[in-house]
């Protein structure tokens, strides 16, 4: 069980982790509520609502309009004719996003009572009609629509208003549904009541102050309020009745004939913004004073509202700008209209959900599966769908997909996944290191021991020399020279196919077999012919080698060889005329010898001559040039000497070969035999070998 549990260790801990990001997305708190709506202002900002023609005209309470009518709130007579001028034209409907929840300062009854008038005055003035009676005969013959706004503080001396549309629902309550405000603030009684509809201004609450969102019906003191620009629509359509429809879940549809709006389950809309056009604005002392184009206001949806900085009604939007509060509902009325308001479908969670743990397992999976670079390419990948998925469903869907919570999840991941990836790489990189070494230390111990399995030849140096150079720390080439008698010597020099540890094996084997039959003074042949059947029972596994085998005589001068898959032999004389003795048998260890007459030699004397073998490693060793050595390389060193001996010849090859580089290409075996001078010299102390046993 504990096998299992650190096997899998890292898909345990990913389940935990995926476990609390569900949680986490479930309980959904204000920061990852936060994220998301980068997201969803993210949509709007690339592709803001593409709308020329507006069925909106804003009539602006503006810097301009200060300067002519005074110190905000004007008198309401300035109002009633504002609607006087834009009733003319025929608007679908005229809204105020303004409140006028006091008595006009400026109307005649309230100058009486501010100020000390004389009879003669106040009779002057009593025949003057009020302002805001002349403000609610103008609401009065006008499709007009008052603001109301939810509070949770009540507003002393306010009366008990009633929305004038009438809602008629299917499926339910929706009251309890909505969101409610215990008290609402309005404008004057007479006003409301004149006005031929009411609709709320309430905006929800902003943890970052940007409206994206806005409830299509709230609830004021128990009753229902449809909001501005779902009041507009209604009285411009000359409608008496919303329709609200629901579900278990919540409200479904509020529609206002010939409009349909699908909302969330709190009757609540996303609004979806285009960009402020100056033209849909126009100046408040402008429509007083008639300047206008007549078709301006012509089947129109108009609201009055403020842009002026003083006046404080300005908001932040989803573009990243800052508008004026009666631009909202404007945008509200277009979205209602053109159906182009956004979604947010509560199974839109569920798909979120599902989705961000399909592409973080996917993630995850993969990051411990492949290669680091191959799964960046995946996460890149992942995130590249899901922005895709995300933006597509908006453009063609008009539906919002939090699309912060799947990349949170895939980077979280990811990142985990990685971390996980580089600590076991990071392990399996410290165990191959530790491998290494360790495995460098026994190379080390059997190149030692294979040195000293090479013959000590300075007693025969005046007539027969050689030389390893291996390039590793275990050599796969091999010569040897053993002395049977006074006067017979059997030699060899043999190159074991492959590097590293086993060639070397392999080569100590071949070793003692030659070793053994030479001493026992068998016939050359018979010698190659044991070597190679041995070899071929030995089953080493796709090694040969290629060797020459010799036996020579000091006293004659003979020397009896075969060539078996080696590099061609050099002879030369003593005017430098060179041979090349090319190999006649297969390589040692392939092919099994049934009779000692497969084996083919060949007699030369070397009184006059010199006889020099080597391994591919010579004639395919790079010189400092950066040029293979080759055969002619070992007969130009040669010609370059003055004195010819065994040793100098070798000496000489070597050294033109090791020169330094970082590291050899091959082994460098080389061997000389020249029987003009055959003194014996004296014999070297040899080094003994200490072999340490390490647990």
């Amino acid at each position: 069980m504990r096998a299992l549990l650190l096997k899998y260790k890292n898909y345990l801990i990913f389940f935990v982790l995926l476990i609390l990001l569900i949680a986490l997305k479930i309980l959904n708190p204000s920061f990852i509520k936060s994220i998301s709506f980068i997201s969803f202002d993210l949509y709007q900002k690339a592709f803001p609502l593409q709308k020329q023609d507006s069925e909106v005209v804003i009539i602006d309470i503006d810097e301009e309009s200060l300067g002519k009518f005074g110190q905000f709130p004007w008198s309401r007579s300035v109002f009633a004719n504002i609607i006087d001028q834009v009733k003319v034209t025929e608007p679908k409907a005229i809204g105020f996003d303004v409140f006028f929840t006091e008595k006009d300062k400026q109307s005649p009854e309230e100058i009486i009572k501010s100020y000390n008038l004389i009879p003669t005055d106040v009779v002057q003035f009593q025949n003057i009609k009020s302002h805001d009676e002349v403000f609610r005969e103008a609401l009065e013959k006008s499709k007009s629509v008052i603001a109301v706004l939810g509070s949770n503080v009540s507003s002393h001396g306010t009366y008990d208003r009633s929305a004038k549309a009438k809602f008629l629902s299917k499926g339910g309550d929706p009251k309890q549904f909505t969101y409610s405000f215990p008290y609402s603030i309005g404008s004057l009684e007479q006003l409301e009541k004149s006005a031929k509809g009411l609709g709320s201004i309430s905006f929800l609450d902003q943890t970052d102050g940007i409206i994206r969102s806005l409830p299509l019906i709230v609830r004021f003191n128990e009753k229902l309020y449809p909001t501005m620009g779902l009041e507009m629509v209604r009285v411009g359509g000359n409608q008496k009745n919303l329709y609200v429809e629901l579900n278990e879940v919540g409200i479904t549809r509020i529609s206002s004939r010939p409009h349909r709006i699908s909302s969330d389950p709190n009757g609540i809309i996303w609004i979806r913004y285009k960009k402020s056009q100056k033209n849909q604005y126009i100046s408040a002392s402008s429509v007083f004073d008639g300047k206008f184009d007549n078709k301006l206001f012509k089947d129109k949806y108009v609201l009055i509202g403020a842009s002026a900085q003083g006046l404080f009604d300005l908001v932040k939007t989803p573009l990243g700008v800052t508008i004026p509060g009666v631009e909202v509902h404007a945008n509200v009325i277009e979205n209602i209209l053109d159906q182009s308001y956004l979604i947010r479908n509560p199974n839109t969670y569920v798909f979120e959900l599902l989705f961000s743990i399909i592409v973080a397992c996917v993630t995850f999976f993969f990051s411990q599966r492949i290669k680091p670079k191959f799964s960046l390419s995946i996460f890149f990948g992942s995130f590249i769908l899901v922005v895709v998925i995300g933006f597509s469903i908006f453009l063609f869907r008009s539906e919002l997909i939090d699309i912060s919570y799947p990349i949170f999840m895939l980077t979280v991941t990811f990142l985990t996944g990685l971390y996980f990836r580089f600590v076991e790489e990071n392990k399996i990189a410290l165990a191959n290191l530790q491998k290494e070494a360790k495995l460098l230390k026994e190379r080390e111990l059997a190149g030692e021991v294979q040195k000293s399995l090479f013959p000590d030849i300075s007693r025969f140096e005046n007539f027969i020399y050689a030389t390893n150079v291996p390039a590793r720390d275990v050599s796969g080439d091999y010569f040897d020279v053993v002395n049977v008698n006074k006067t017979e010597y059997f030699f060899t020099l043999a190159d074991v196919s492959g590097k590293g540890i086993k060639a070397g094996m392999y080569m100590a084997k071949a070793s003692s077999i030659f070793r053994t039959l030479s001493n026992l003074s068998y016939p050359l042949e018979k010698v190659v012919f044991g070597v190679n059947n041995e070899l071929v029972a030995a089953k080493f596994k796709g090694m040969f080698v290629t060797a020459v085998f010799g036996k020579f005589n000091i006293d004659t001068g003979d020397v009896t060889f075969v060539n078996a898959g080696h590099e061609s032999i050099m002879v030369f004389d003593r005017n430098k005329k060179f041979d090349f003795i090319k190999s006649e048998l297969p390589p040692i260890g392939i092919v099994k010898y049934f009779t000692e007459t497969m084996v083919k030699s060949k007699t030369i004397n070397l009184k006059d001559k010199t006889f020099v073998v080597y391994t591919d490693g010579v004639t395919e060793g790079y010189l400092r040039n950066g040029e293979e050595l080759g055969a002619d390389g070992v007969q130009r060193i040669v010609n370059g000497l003055d004195t010819i001996t065994p040793k100098n010849i070798v000496d000489s090859i070597a050294k033109e070969l090791n020169w330094g580089a970082e590291k050899l290409r091959d082994d460098i075996t080389c061997l000389a035999l020249d029987l003009k001078n055959t003194e014996l010299t004296q014999p070297k102390k040899k080094k003994k070998v200490e072999i340490k046993n390490e647990k």
